[in-house]
């Protein structure tokens, strides 16, 4: 048995054994968002010089392939979770994060090298792509493992909360580089590197910090080691509820969170510093709105929870993207964004648990990484390029009604799913 595994576990580790966990899914995030945070300043860097449409366009796409790793890295770390434990494919998604932010602190430009720039900037991406493949499922499965059945919603919220910790990092970090250490030339030249190179250290810290982590006591306890395709087989409904519930909040959860910064820019016109404020203020409300969110579900059940999600963004998407496209005052758009972001707190805070409770403990990392990770690359990483795309050709507005349609496919899956608080499988070795 590892040494670091226990099956008792008092209250105190159990707490700091959660925010271990959350704390390195923190610096898992704050690197893969830094990308889309510090695109607005690197995109012409790693391209042919070309209008800002056409270059975030380019941007938009690497940041959508790079999704397309993540099946694989949930795959690869979901067998690894299942068979070796949470902790050691915790770990070793940490590191692989690490190199693929200090790949792309260093690339020369396009200028530099040509076409090797973007495609070492991919490679990064499809690197970055994998590691965090393996970063959700197994973080949702720890986080729920560790929890007790009475605060499971609470407790599991925080990786949505260190999520978005993450994305609010990366761009506090934006907000100081743009505001105090450096002007707006020496952040197009160079300056867009440093985050990417905070990004890398911090990864260090998160591995040093998980490698000690206590290994859950489901995990323990349970007897089989499967975490294969054939034993994911055997739960077809379980999977098919997953890609169901994640659809439509993967889509609505990218665009009022990663393709807000450059909305706010690109059709509302709001300058790039004024849009980067309104969007992390935003993000730091919704960040704390998760326990919130959670804990009610620890009380009335997960299913009204996101029924409530499923209703409101499937007939407020619509007016609150029209209207804040139209908006030209900073705190009309916060609030415009902040109640996108409120209804979208219904999915978020609980989508963690509510997948962790659908599957038995051999199968459970991957259970929750890879049916999530295939339908996050198909339309949560693509939503971003989906947008700018149809804006490009003169139909933004139809990407509204693609974000409202897609809800509201999930909140027929909401409407008629058990509520797994009460039929959870987490507490069943």
């Amino acid at each position: 048995m590892d040494a670091n595994a226990t099956t008792t576990l008092t209250t105190g580790q159990r707490v700091r054994a959660i925010l271990v966990g959350s704390s390195g899914n923190l610096v898992e995030w704050y690197d893969f968002y830094v990308y889309a945070a510090f695109s607005l300043y690197f995109a012409k860097a790693f391209f042919p010089e070309g209008d800002q449409t056409a270059q975030l366009l380019n941007t938009a796409a690497i940041f959508a392939v790079g999704f397309l790793m993540r099946p694989v890295g949930a795959w690869l770390f979901g067998r690894m979770a299942d068979r070796h434990g949470r902790r050691v494919a915790l770990t070793a998604s940490v590191l692989l994060m690490c190199l693929g932010s200090a790949m792309i602190a260093v690339t020369p430009t396009y200028a530099t090298i040509g076409i090797a720039a973007p495609a070492l900037l991919l490679l990064a991406r499809l690197i970055q792509g994998l590691s965090l493949g393996g970063e959700y499922g197994t973080s949702a499965t720890y986080l729920s493992e560790m929890a007790t059945a009475r605060h499971r919603g609470f407790y599991s919220s925080f990786q949505y909360v260190t999520l978005i910790g993450g994305q609010l990092t990366a761009m506090l970090v934006l907000i100081v580089l743009q505001r105090f250490v450096l002007t707006q030339a020496e952040l197009d030249a160079w300056g867009w590197r440093i985050p990417f190179v905070i990004g890398a250290f911090l990864a260090v810290i998160a591995y040093l910090m998980r490698r000690d982590m206590h290994e859950t006591e489901a995990f323990v306890s349970s007897g089989r080691r499967d975490g294969t395709a054939k034993a994911l087989l055997q739960h077809p409904r379980e999977v098919a509820i997953v890609v169901g519930l994640t659809l439509g909040g993967t889509i609505a959860f990218y665009t009022f969170t990663t393709y807000m910064q450059k909305f706010l820019v690109n059709t509302s016109g709001f300058p790039k510093d004024t849009a980067t404020e309104i969007a992390a203020a935003a993000l730091f409300i919704y960040m704390l709105l998760q326990p919130v969110v959670g804990a009610i579900s620890d009380v009335i059940g997960r299913r009204p929870v996101l029924v409530a999600f499923g209703v409101l963004g499937t007939l407020g998407t619509v007016p609150l993207l029209t209207t804040l496209a139209e908006t030209r005052q900073p705190f009309m758009a916060f609030l415009l964004v902040m109640a996108g972001l409120v209804i979208v707190s219904g999915y978020t805070a609980i989508n963690a648990v509510v997948k962790a409770e659908l599957f038995p403990t051999h199968v459970r990392a991957l259970g929750v990484g890879l049916p999530y990770a295939f339908t996050v690359a198909l339309f949560g990483g693509t939503a971003e390029y989906v947008a700018l795309w149809l804006k490009s050709i003169g139909h933004e507005t139809a990407f509204y009604w693609y974000v409202t349609g897609a809800i509201a496919v999930s909140l027929v899956v909401y409407a008629f799913m058990r509520d797994t608080k009460h039929t959870s499988t987490i507490d069943k070795h």
